[in-house]
């Protein structure tokens, strides 16, 4: 193992609550792999916070009717408070607004300028005459070139992955007017990533061990050839670019959100000692040989090719001195129900409110999302293996298997553990497959193999329920009360060498379990012994590690998810356009009139019309309307209604109808009477 490690999780920006598909994808991986550096006694900083610069944020803003600040405070400290609440051990969770961000982000943009290391240029870049603004990247839609998604931003596609610059689009729309936007020249400074491609090349190509999905992207974009890319943009909202009349501009978010790594780490720093002396500890090496700290970033796959490419460019820039990222295991995405996470139609799990309903289950979510981890390929989260998960997994075999050790031991040892006797060759086989557990764990690990990790943890538990079902110390008792204290003896051993290894993975049920058998504080290096718990320490009584999930706690969840959606689809429903424009004379034709129900009735065999006698001020008159799924004919009895009076009569379902009912349609589909404010006269006109 290294000395000291820099673990960083991506900065996500501060527009929006966190879902399970960050978690899934970097923030509960990343957690895990800490956990377990600190549990083996290694030196490491954990560092992460939200992004409050870039387009997201403005664009949240205008959504809201707040400022871009006043939007950033409000995210920043509900996501903060969620990691919290949910056990993401960080050592700080930053924010990109911190003036400390600020200067270390300017002073990176100096340093590289005064070392000859932008270009400077003079280019085209997009313009909306409507709102009288040059467009950053994701104020631009349009077709993306290679998948045909019309909805591509102008610096990603979200269907493909693919990364676009707003030029490669087709049909390109401003998101501020809708307008089409036309080119205008602009001064920007350009990172020459063509002419440093050479030592990127080398830097990627000397990491054989990257997985799959983040070596391919690499390639993919080395093979196309890298190209200068605007470190700044013609913004409002961000950090000032520190250059001479160069108001409007800004730093190039994906400039200095990386850098957001090495301002929290000094912002770490500061909140402890009170000063950020030391921060290039973590950052540079004090000679060409120095080893000592490695770089990991946990991230999605959307954000492969900023930290191994641009980031890992930027730091060259800087010098020879900064330590470039080890690994970048991402992640692929996950899945919801059958559908793409999505924060705009609303169809997510949103942790503060997972968290509020269901208060004591932050290691089952965390099971479930490292259990069904999308490491390798797209994964999916529903509610039903969230529910099937907790209850035959974590109940059925990791909870019950603690359960029988404990209650077993109140009522055969006293509540102690007991002295071990003579072990016999099942013992000691059941004993030297526990001790292989923690190295395949930690294997696993550090090797960034989080699902295979837990499902060797699952197997420890499953090793106690076998080796208590192949002994069966409740028969045993009957005949040989040394042997079942040989048998609780290593049953205990087994749920303490449980609670060691669920550290990384299921802190909160660690550190219950530890407690429940005499609060021991046993280190990684102890795993797999046999002689953690010493003969005659207490063991609590036993209680529920986990809770069985009941069928209406899981069907409430699904339809909350589908109500949201439908929610969202409303408000986002558009007011049908309007029908080509007629002549007066034409609208004229029609009799409008108010009428008065005097009778209703289902029509039968029909359950969309009811027929209705209506008094037309002149007779009385049969109108059928389809609106039986809206109103009962009790309810409208007596009611005044809005119908089309010289309608000629037309048969429904064998039935003449003379006239048509009016109704107003909501954006739900629901129909509402067209009445008078008061009660007229039937037969009234409208006019």
């Amino acid at each position: 193992m290294s000395k000291r490690y820099t673990v960083t999780a991506a900065l996500i920006y501060a527009n929006g609550p966190i879902h399970i598909g960050h978690l899934a994808g970097c923030y509960v991986p990343a957690d895990i792999y800490v956990r377990y550096l600190r549990a083996k006694g290694a030196e490491v900083t954990f560092v992460s916070g939200t992004d409050e610069h870039g387009v997201p944020i403005t664009i949240r803003a205008k959504k809201e009717g707040l400022t871009p600040q006043a939007v950033v405070d409000k995210y920043y400290t509900q996501i903060k408070q969620s990691f919290e609440d949910f056990g993401i051990s960080f050592d700080v969770y930053s924010r990109t607004s911190l003036p400390i961000h600020h200067e270390t982000s300017q002073e990176f943009f100096k340093t590289i300028y005064d070392k000859d290391g932008f270009i400077e240029e003079v280019s085209e870049q997009y313009y909306d005459e409507v709102a009288e603004q040059f467009l950053a990247d994701r104020y631009i839609v349009g077709t993306c070139p290679v998948c045909a998604n019309p909805n591509a931003y102008g610096d990603q596609c979200e269907r493909c992955g693919t990364a676009l610059s707003p030029l490669e689009l087709k049909n390109p729309h401003s998101t501020l007017s809708g307008s089409k936007p036309v080119l205008r020249a602009t001064k920007n400074w350009f990172l020459p990533l063509d002419k440093m491609q050479p030592d990127i090349e080398k830097y990627v190509t000397g990491h054989t061990e990257w997985k799959t999905n983040v070596a391919g992207q690499c390639q993919s974009w080395l093979k196309e050839g890298l190209r200068p890319r605007a470190m700044t943009r013609d913004l409002d909202w961000g950090i000032k670019v520190p250059l001479p009349d160069t108001d409007g501009k800004v730093l190039y978010v994906w400039f200095e959100a990386p850098i957001g790594y090495i301002s929290a780490t000094k912002d770490w720093l500061i909140q402890k000692n009170g000063t950020d002396a030391g921060w290039e500890t973590w950052w540079r090496r004090s000679s060409p040989d120095d080893q000592d700290t490695k770089l990991v970033h946990f991230i999605g796959k959307d954000n492969i090719v900023f930290h191994c490419i641009i980031f890992p460019a930027t730091l060259m820039a800087m010098g020879e001195d900064y330590i470039l990222p080890d690994n970048v295991p991402a992640n692929e995405f996950m899945n919801l129900e059958g559908d793409k996470i999505s924060t705009s139609r609303n169809w997510a799990v949103w942790l503060h409110e997972f968290l509020e309903e269901m208060p004591d289950k932050q290691d089952v979510l965390r099971y479930v999302l490292t259990a069904n981890a999308p490491e390798t390929k797209d994964s999916e989260f529903t509610w039903k293996d969230f529910q099937t998960r907790n209850n035959s997994e974590l109940v059925a075999v990791y909870g019950n298997f603690v359960n029988r050790a404990v209650v077993l031991t109140h009522k055969y040892c006293d509540g102690k553990v007991p002295v071990p006797g003579e072990l016999t060759d099942f013992d000691k086989e059941t004993l030297a497959t526990l001790a292989a557990f923690p190295a395949r764990i930690a294997e696993a690990i550090e090797t960034y193999r989080f699902r295979e990790g837990l499902s060797f943890l699952m197997d420890l538990a499953r090793l106690g329920n076998k080796y208590l079902a192949e002994t069966q110390p409740w028969q045993v008792i009957k005949t040989d009360a040394e042997r079942v204290n040989t048998i609780m003896n290593i049953a205990l051993q087994i749920a303490a060498n449980l609670a060691i290894v669920s550290e990384p993975f299921l802190p909160f049920t660690g550190n219950k379990l530890r407690r429940q058998l005499g609060n021991g504080q046993w280190k990684w290096e102890e795993a797999g012994s046999a002689d953690l718990l010493a003969v005659g320490q207490p063991i609590e009584d036993a209680f529920l590690l986990f809770e069985k999930i009941e069928d209406n706690v899981i069907e409430k969840q699904i339809q909350k998810l589908h109500d949201a959606k439908k929610m969202n689809e409303l408000a986002t429903k558009s007011v049908p356009e309007l029908k080509p424009t007629v002549q007066f004379d034409d609208f004229a034709k029609l009799d409008l009139r108010i009428g008065t129900i005097l009778e209703a009735e289902r029509v039968p065999k029909s359950d969309k019309l009811l027929k209705f006698l209506v008094d037309d001020g002149f007779e009385k008159r049969t109108i059928l309307s389809g609106i039986a799924k809206h109103f009962t004919p009790e309810e409208m009895v007596g009611r005044q209604v809005t119908f089309i009076a010289n309608l000629a009569p037309r048969k429904i379902m064998g039935q003449e109808s003379n006239g048509m009912i009016l109704m107003a349609e909501d954006r739900d589909g629901s129909l509402s009477l067209i009445q008078p404010h008061k009660e007229v006269w039937a037969g009234a006109s409208i006019s």
